[in-house]
């Protein structure tokens, strides 16, 4: 089974937090959603959750997958956590997935671990160091982008798809009614 940690600062996006966590635990992978600080993390439109833990408590685990959702000012204090950041360079280093939406792939700026890859986020948030490209879902290698809040499902869906087969993210389009 595959273990994916899911990152929550103050200020993350709702929708793009909860379709990852939701979606990807629906296809039975193991879903970690770890706080900065406290575990009550507040989103950028005042709904919060309750994260599973904090960072600090799965520091030296091993995930197959470290993904980040988006919103403001989410993305900036992922970017900003050098614990993030240093996961970040980890999952590189270690040839694991990475992935982020929205304005959360400033966080992957921040670690330098773009460099020559094919990313998207947010408009208005490029990415200097990667080959930017505005489509809704992109994937290089082990990494993978999206643009936003809409483009949620897709994203969940594509990390379905790399983490257990088509077979199983075709059974959630069709179960969810996604195109």
């Amino acid at each position: 089974m595959s273990k994916v940690l899911v990152i929550l600062a103050d200020g993350f996006e709702e929708i793009e937090a909860v379709t990852i966590i939701d979606v990807l635990r629906r296809a039975g992978i193991q879903v970690t959603a770890a706080s900065l600080g406290e575990q009550l993390v507040r989103g950028a439109h005042d709904l919060s959750l309750m994260a599973d833990c904090q960072l600090d408590e799965v520091s030296s685990a091993e995930f197959d997958a470290v993904i980040l959702p988006g919103g403001m000012p989410g993305s900036r204090n992922l970017r900003d956590d050098p614990r993030v950041i240093g996961r970040l360079r980890r999952q590189v280093e270690d040839d694991r997935y990475l992935g982020a939406i929205c304005a959360a792939p400033i966080a992957l700026e921040a670690a330098g671990v773009l460099k020559d890859k094919r990313a998207t986020s947010y408009p208005g948030h490029e990415l200097p160091s990667a080959r930017y490209c505005e489509d809704r879902v992109v994937t290089d290698g082990k990494l993978v982008t999206s643009r936003g809040p809409g483009t949620s499902l897709e994203f969940a869906l594509e990390w379905v798809r790399l983490l257990t087969g088509t077979k199983m993210s075709d059974q959630l389009r069709t179960g969810m009614i996604a195109n």
